[in-house]
């Protein structure tokens, strides 16, 4: 009897433990962003370095890209528990996943890590994705904004390009002097705060004071509106609609203006659309009042599921998804500005051509002057829209500045009301 006991003992446990590890293997943790131009992208990063490690810790990384609105998609998701364990989180609508309890802090799990650490991290990308103290977010990549000028026109028309030493008015001087040659203009001014925005933060504007207001009279946000307007008086500088272009990126490429402020994204549209266009890449200019510059952060960050159903394992994953091979093999390949600290020295943006040397310009801007997030807290697009419309008549002599502060700051008031 007590061996019959002892044998059928030794079969369940020998059941149990083939169970274990069966379960073990099949621990599964689903990850998510936008599709397109990033799926193949994602695919060929898990291949190469997620899925090798992954299987070792008997962990399948299951992915699912998403090709419509990506952000009503997570919204709709986490609400109705349906969510994946890991998901991009854009920095212009993060906080509104953060704020609402969707989002895991991380913390913790930092804390424990022995590869991923805050401090590893650019701290103004890191902030962006926190609150009350706590990380919610590990960027992953990110952009700022540079200006972008062709080389060969400032030549041509005598100039000299426009350098990191350039406040708003020497800048101004030189967009004006290179628009004097025949069929081009000096600067892509697009109508939007997403260009414009940075230069106010220079002056010393803050997008909200102590009491959570937005002032748009106040005296800095007044000089960057004012300068920023004043440029499409002349030919220094004009908007890309009235060249038939969506964007200034696209204006740049065909040469019509001489200078653009974009991002490191403008660099794969010249190279297959404009291979021969000669341009250089330097820092935003200085406010004149204060010698700072201004800045956007553009980021994605990977967020957990609050209700990931393995957290451990989902921060097994999270952890390379970040690693700094794969940010290496990102920044390698060009697809991205990685945003780990210890890539600032990297080789790569030594190399001798222009876009290493824009990308190391758009990558040392989260760390030029006053550096702010492309984020509006709970209000989103919603804050910039009255200013956006308000840019556009202006530059369209359909108001003036002292008009169009007016309106803008109604119009926000009662957004902000609501």
């Amino acid at each position: 009897m007590k061996k019959s006991f002892f044998g059928v003992c030794g079969v369940l446990l020998l059941v149990v433990a083939i169970f274990s590890t069966v379960s073990a293997a099949n621990v599964q943790v689903r990850i998510s962003g936008w599709g397109g131009s990033d799926q193949a992208i994602i695919e060929e990063m898990l291949r190469l370095y997620v899925n090798p490690t992954m299987e070792k810790e008997g962990i399948t990384v299951l992915y699912e890209p998403i090709a419509d609105d990506f952000q009503r998609y997570i919204v709709n998701a986490l609400s109705a528990k349906t969510a994946p364990d890991l998901f991009y989180m854009d920095i212009f609508w993060a906080q509104s996943l953060i704020q609402a309890g969707q989002v895991e802090p991380l913390d913790n799990y930092l804390a424990k890590s022995k590869i991923l650490k805050k401090e590893d991290f650019i701290p103004s990308l890191v902030d962006a994705f926190s609150a009350q103290r706590k990380v919610y977010g590990i960027p992953k990549d990110f952009n700022t904004l540079a200006l972008f000028y062709n080389k060969d026109l400032f030549d041509l028309a005598g100039v000299a390009y426009p350098d990191e030493n350039d406040t708003w008015n020497t800048l101004a001087t030189k967009l004006e002097q290179v628009s004097s040659l025949d069929g081009v203009y000096g600067l892509a001014l697009q109508p939007e705060y997403a260009r414009m925005g940075q230069f106010a933060y220079a002056a010393g504007f803050q997008t909200f004071d102590q009491n959570g207001k937005s002032n748009l009279s106040h005296p800095g946000f007044r000089a960057a509106l004012e300068w920023y307007t004043s440029l499409a008086k002349s030919r220094a500088g004009i908007m890309p609609a009235d060249l038939g272009q969506g964007w200034g990126g696209g204006a740049f490429g065909t040469e019509e203006v001489a200078a653009c402020i974009e991002g490191a994204w403008v660099i794969g549209h010249l190279k297959d659309q404009a291979p021969n266009l000669n341009y250089g890449t330097t820092f935003m200019p200085k406010a004149p009042s204060t010698g700072e510059r201004g800045n956007f952060i553009f980021c994605v960050a990977w967020g957990m599921n609050k209700n990931a159903r393995n957290k451990q394992a989902a921060f097994k994953v999270l952890e390379q998804l970040t690693s700094p091979e794969v940010q290496q093999w990102i920044l390698e390949r060009g697809l991205a500005l990685p945003s780990r600290v210890a890539l600032t020295d990297n080789p790569y943006f030594k190399q001798n051509n222009r876009e290493a040397y824009a990308n190391y310009i758009v990558f040392k801007g989260a760390s030029e002057g006053i550096v702010e997030p492309y984020s509006f807290g709970e209000y989103g697009g919603r804050w910039m829209s009255p200013i956006d419309e308000v840019l556009r008549a202006i530059m369209s002599g359909e108001s003036t500045v002292e008009e169009g502060l007016r309106e803008a700051q109604f119009r926000l008031d009662q957004e902000m009301q609501r």
